[in-house]
């Protein structure tokens, strides 16, 4: 696009409107069930306390049953019609289904529930020989694929719907909108019924009419929303879509004019594509923090697997890594079907890449190998499972440290000071803490200040030999929304030689409020020394 020059803006709209039927037929056809599609089949779901058609296929349609006729009278009409519960959670996951293969011609895709959606194609539409080149091979496949599908294209959203819901296949010109939907009639707007049906009352019988009219009156009437829907329809104002994914900062791909399927044309792809994502950010200076490959399978299927970085990227060796690594973790092998025939490489964030001297100190590489150990770690266990601890200024034990990814926080962690060990003393906290400290099984203490001579814990008696104490930790009662109990730390080491980090939770004659409620102390481990 040359600059200055502003490009108009074109959205695509698509509709299923048999897609509960669909769903259906596709199922038996993969399931192996015999189709007839002259068999007329129904969908039903109980709206008001009785069963209603809710979705119905062209045969049932061709008997004159319609959307929200009740079961009853269908059945009356045609006893053998087959009948089945709607499912609107797997109607939604086919339509996310179908958004994902429409990737393939733009990123900016959006649901138009219950049955619909939207393509920005947007300065994308001479990559497939134009918009009606476009319209027709997005049709065409999703046809073949077992969907009736009818698409119209405008510079509106409202206006690319409302012509897809009654013209179906239709392209409308830059600045006709308003020419295009003024003969239709009213109920292709997708307003509230009772709406139209004012309007039709009022003699009001197509858009034109309506358009006709004062736009003071027709928000006087039917409120300000309906008035906002009329403009966009005519091309007057501008309906933005929600892109269900936001646009990645950059995006590469490949399609093939034959499927591919090896696992050495994948990969040998997938370095190509990396090669031209990194020489497309080294224009900017930027390197990848978060990357998507997509495969898209010749059946419609789609395919995404993310890999996670905890520094900016700009070397096509690593990405080959940690792609090659993500692949051979993943539970679900990548299934090529019948076989991809694109394969996209994306950016989704990225970062400036700072060019640091490197001199001869080790570490400086030490860091750079961890950074990478931790990238290839996550992309096959998960970045969930690669932690690191940043401390927290609190006193309580179980809180001091906060876990967070490896790939997010090790910078941080490597800057953040923390509590330093007196040379030659033993160390204060336990190696191991445990989540939640395991009570025990004690006799009363002689003294309060002091531990038990034995206690039982995990079913084991052990007796104290040697103890070290009290450390006392009162809890943060400014953080706290109830009062709890103050804790009394010792370090011990029993019988066996085995050093625990036991806790006694309360005082003896402590009051935890004003109403005079004394605590009985009971006793805790909290963790293991080495």
């Amino acid at each position: 696009m040359k600059p200055g020059l502003v490009q108009t803006r074109r959205i695509l709209s698509l509709w299923l409107p048999r897609l509960p039927t669909d769903r259906i037929k596709r199922q038996r056809v993969r399931n192996g069930a015999l189709h007839d599609a002259h068999e007329p089949v129904i969908v039903v779901a109980k709206e008001n306390n009785a069963w209603q058609v809710t979705a119905l296929n062209d045969a049932a349609a061709g008997l004159g049953l319609e959307i929200g006729t009740p079961l009853a009278n269908a059945r009356a009409v045609c006893p053998d019609i087959g009948v089945c519960d709607a499912d609107p959670v797997a109607d939604t996951e086919l339509l996310n289904a179908i958004a994902d293969w429409c990737d393939r011609f733009t990123p900016l895709v959006a649901l138009d529930p219950p049955h619909g959606l939207f393509l920005d194609i947007t300065g994308c539409a001479h990559l497939f020989g134009g918009e009606a080149a476009l319209m027709r091979q997005l049709c065409d496949t999703l046809h073949r694929q077992g969907f009736i599908v009818s698409a119209a294209i405008a510079g509106t959203s409202i206006c690319a719907r409302t012509l897809s819901r009654y013209k179906p296949n239709y392209i409308v010109a830059a600045g006709d909108e308003a020419k295009a939907v003024t003969p239709l009639p009213l109920y292709p707007l997708g307003a509230d019924d009772t709406i139209i049906r004012g309007l039709r009352r009022a003699g009001l019988k197509t858009i034109g009419d309506v358009a006709a009219r004062g736009r003071h009156e027709i928000t006087a009437r039917f409120g300000a929303a309906f008035t906002a829907l009329l403009e966009a329809a005519l091309g007057q104002s501008d309906s933005p879509i929600s892109p269900r994914k936001p646009l990645p900062d950059y995006i590469v791909e490949k399609r093939f004019p034959e499927p591919i399927a090896t696992d050495a044309v994948i990969a040998a792809t997938l370095h190509g594509l990396a090669g031209m994502l990194i020489a497309a950010m080294d224009k900017q200076g930027k390197g990848a923090r978060l990357l998507e490959a997509a495969f898209f399978r010749t059946d419609g299927a789609v395919r995404v697997i993310g890999a996670q970085t905890g520094q900016a990227v700009n070397r096509v060796e690593t990405i080959d890594r940690l792609f090659r690594e993500r692949l051979d973790a993943i539970a679900d092998p990548l299934d090529p079907g019948f076989g991809f025939d694109m394969i996209r490489l994306s950016a989704s964030h990225t970062e400036i890449v700072v060019q640091q001297q490197n001199d001869l100190d080790s570490r400086v590489q030490d860091n750079d190998e961890v950074l990478g150990l931790i990238d290839r770690l996550s992309a096959r266990i998960g970045p969930r499972r690669v932690l690191v601890h940043l401390p927290v200024d609190t006193h309580i034990p179980e809180l001091e440290a906060n876990p967070m990814p490896a790939q997010q926080g090790l910078i941080d962690a490597s800057s953040v000071p923390w509590p330093l060990r007196i040379a030659g003393e033993p160390p204060l906290r336990p190696l191991r803490l445990f989540e939640r400290p395991e009570p025990i099984d004690v006799a009363l203490a002689e003294f309060p200040d002091k531990p038990p001579k034995y206690f039982t814990w995990r079913r084991v008696k052990h007796v104290v030999r040697r103890a070290e104490g009290p450390e006392r930790i009162a809890m943060e009662w400014w953080r706290m929304q109830e009062p709890q109990p103050t804790r009394d730390y010792f370090r011990i080491e029993d019988d066996r030689g085995q050093r625990l980090w036991i806790f006694r939770d309360g005082l003896y004659g402590e009051v935890l409020d004003a109403k005079e409620n004394r605590i009985d102390p009971k006793w805790f481990v909290h963790g293991l020394f080495a």
